[in-house]
């Protein structure tokens, strides 16, 4: 069965997400207040395109939202994005769900409001979307001398049992390394002594077969 995806709000970047995701052989669903956006969304071959405010409940439930896996609120605004993406989860019950933002301030108190992944550009829409807590392939796998070395970018929820900790406190295999630490518009090259805190995406690196290990010790998934 096809992983549904649900893209609400937006134009351009809804057009881009969408051709991507077809192309991956997923279900996409768009929708838009627009109507004028509809029609031209409707060429795209393959997407099923609604026309309504996706911030009101009888759109989403006409969209047939009950039957969605991911839901990526896209509109300009925060706040609505936010509504969304809060409709999709608790009403609809959408296991997971992803809201992007203009003003990266917000993103600690989007994911206390229960929002899996918070976002504020488009590229990193499509990084989550390809993550394994989404999809079913998390790493990108770059090949060196005879080996295979994983590096993937691991969001870390509120409910992770990392967040709090520092790095030397987290029981990491040793073919792990935490790379990078990307929290908001800085990247953190981490020490020992950095704590890891709500919103952060690490950046792993690790022998294949350890990867998936460190992640459930990262995320508890």
């Amino acid at each position: 069965m096809k992983t549904r995806i649900f893209l609400i709000g937006g134009f351009q970047k809804t057009k881009f997400l969408a051709k991507s995701l077809l192309k991956k052989g997923y279900h996409v669903t768009a929708i838009n207040k627009d109507t004028e956006k509809c029609l031209a969304m409707a060429e795209i071959e393959n997407l099923t395109v609604f026309n309504g405010d996706g911030t009101k409940p009888f759109v989403l439930e006409d969209a047939d939202a009950y039957n969605a896996d991911i839901a990526i609120a896209l509109t300009e605004y925060d706040a609505d994005n936010l509504v969304i993406c809060e409709l999709c989860k608790k009403k609809f019950h959408i296991k997971k769900t992803v809201a992007l933002i203009s003003d990266p301030k917000k993103t600690e108190f989007f994911y206390r409001m229960g929002i899996d992944s918070v976002v504020c550009a488009i590229t990193a829409v499509a990084n989550i979307i390809e993550q394994q807590t989404f999809l079913d392939e998390m790493a990108t796998l770059v090949p060196i001398g005879e080996g295979r070395v994983s590096i993937a970018q691991i969001p870390i929820a509120a409910t992770a049992p990392a967040v709090g900790k520092k790095l030397w406190e987290i029981n990491l295999p040793k073919e792990v390394i935490v790379g990078c630490v990307l929290r908001g518009e800085q990247s953190i090259v981490p020490q020992g002594d950095t704590r890891i805190l709500t919103g952060d995406v690490l950046v792993l690196i690790s022998a294949n077969k350890q990867q998936m290990a460190a992640i459930k010790e990262l995320t508890g998934r």
